[in-house]
């Protein structure tokens, strides 16, 4: 895996890979830790220093699943990714070196949603409108920005929300910056009792996996 980055949204998941990366006695690849949003990352990828583009890229972190056929703690590599009716390809090339890793690993088609998709109803919509498996904030930003560069690109995630159960509204707790806001993240948390524990269990068990997929990705030795 050599000049190759990791795009991972910043907090809890970039931690999660960092943590994974620690038992990897070669040489490490760089680790980014990106805003969370779609148009946050947007604004962070226009002040890329395109001379210094690696040869792959992979965005790891976690996900919503739209469909019943995942759930949570599911390892899933994307096909294709959705955002507003434009779809990019991911790399083939890359997917299938990615797709040979030790755990289970689904080829699913993502979708980037500018906003977090709380709701089981919407979720469950949002997949047979689509035709997605899964749902994610950043993903469709940067296929579009480093494929016309030549980059390879993959997208590797875990499922952290089934599409059955409602999770809380935490929309108002992204900052413009793509940073999560300490009180409004308490606060819809604390509104939503059920919804946040179910939230943070499958967060919790999510990061686990992420922890352990980068490991098994990257430190093979």
């Amino acid at each position: 895996m050599m000049n190759t980055v990791i795009l991972v949204p910043q907090g809890a998941e970039y931690k999660a890979v960092c943590r994974g990366l620690r038992q990897n006695t070669e040489s490490t690849p760089r680790v980014l830790a990106i805003p969370v949003g779609m148009q946050s990352f947007t604004k962070y990828l226009q002040q890329w220093d395109k001379q210094q583009s690696p040869a792959k890229v992979v965005v790891m972190g976690l996900c919503g699943s739209l469909s019943q056929n995942y759930a949570v703690g599911d390892v899933v590599l994307y096909q294709s990714c959705t955002y507003q009716g434009q779809v990019q390809e991911c790399d083939r090339t890359f997917m299938t070196q990615l797709s040979s890793l030790p755990p289970k690993v689904s080829l699913v088609k993502g979708l980037t949603s500018d906003r977090v998709i709380w709701s089981a109803t919407e979720k469950s919509c949002l997949g047979k409108t689509s035709n997605c498996d899964v749902v994610d904030m950043e993903s469709f930003a940067a296929l579009k920005f480093f494929q016309p560069m030549g980059v390879e690109v993959a997208v590797l995630r875990v499922v952290s929300d089934d599409c059955q159960h409602d999770i809380p509204d935490l929309t108002a707790a992204i900052s413009a910056d793509g940073s999560l806001q300490t009180l409004p993240l308490a606060w819809g948390l604390i509104s939503q009792p059920i919804a946040a524990t179910r939230l943070i269990r499958g967060s919790l068990q999510g990061l686990r996996v992420l922890e352990r997929v980068t490991q098994a990705l990257f430190c093979q030795g």
